[in-house]
């Protein structure tokens, strides 16, 4: 749907309506880290490639950076690095010699980096062709992940014997809102990267008004066109 506004969505917080300012496309951040260990060698190239499409999709107005995890996490493009730069040097990225055992310590540094960029939203995309259930879970990391408010998106294969995601992972992307993708073969990277930019591409920021002096409550969204639904991240329909 295009040309929605301000009259199109009922906001309520609490059991008071509030007064919709503006609406407009989403276009916050968005870091995509990439495991590089070892074992994702055979899964490499497609998720190389996968990874660079979704960057596309996601269109040359969205700030993008790129961090991987493998050996020590490092931010290979930041979000100063214009588009070419970016897609040259994930072209040029390859497999550590180290095992993807630092998705947790990969995921800090993003949060850390997109700190920075002092977003009322923003969001990491982890891309792993390697079964992270093998991966140490480094609780001293989870702090300034959830702290950063990013949305934790997370792509990973799961197809080596007795691989899982570990709780801790499913658990801190479902707080965060984000979309948990396992996937099986080397394939399937690039159906499960569009998905989720077709849910990225289509978000919309709605910012309403809030009188002095008022409460926080639970927030509801709704919207004003027939046979339409909506979706908030962390509010209720209405």
């Amino acid at each position: 749907m295009v040309d929605l506004g301000p009259d199109d969505f009922a906001i309520e917080e609490g059991k008071a309506e509030r007064e919709t300012l503006s609406v407009h496309a989403a276009d916050y951040p968005v870091i995509v880290l990439i495991g590089t260990g070892v074992e994702a060698h055979g899964d490499f190239p497609a998720v190389r490639k996968a990874a660079a499409h979704f960057i596309e999709r996601l269109g040359d107005e969205r700030p993008v950076a790129i961090a991987t995890f493998g050996g020590v996490p490092r931010v290979i493009a930041g979000f100063d690095d214009d588009r070419r730069t970016v897609l040259a040097r994930l072209a040029a990225l390859s497999v550590d010699a180290a095992p993807g055992r630092q998705v947790l310590r990969g995921a800090g540094l993003a949060a850390q980096t997109l700190r920075a960029m002092q977003s009322l939203f923003s969001a990491i995309v982890v891309i792993s062709g390697t079964p992270i259930g093998a991966a140490a879970t480094d609780e001293d990391t989870l702090g300034p992940i959830v702290e950063s408010g990013a949305i934790l998106h997370l792509v990973v294969n799961l197809s080596g014997a007795g691989a899982n995601a570990p709780g801790t992972i499913r658990g801190i992307v479902e707080q965060t809102h984000g979309v948990f993708t396992p996937v099986y073969t080397a394939a399937s990277f690039q159906p499960a990267l569009d998905r989720l930019a077709d849910r990225l591409t289509t978000e919309l920021i709605v910012e309403y008004l809030v009188p002095n002096g008022s409460k926080a409550g639970d927030v509801r969204v709704g919207v004003r066109v027939p046979g339409a639904r909506v979706r908030g991240l962390g509010v209720a329909p209405r």
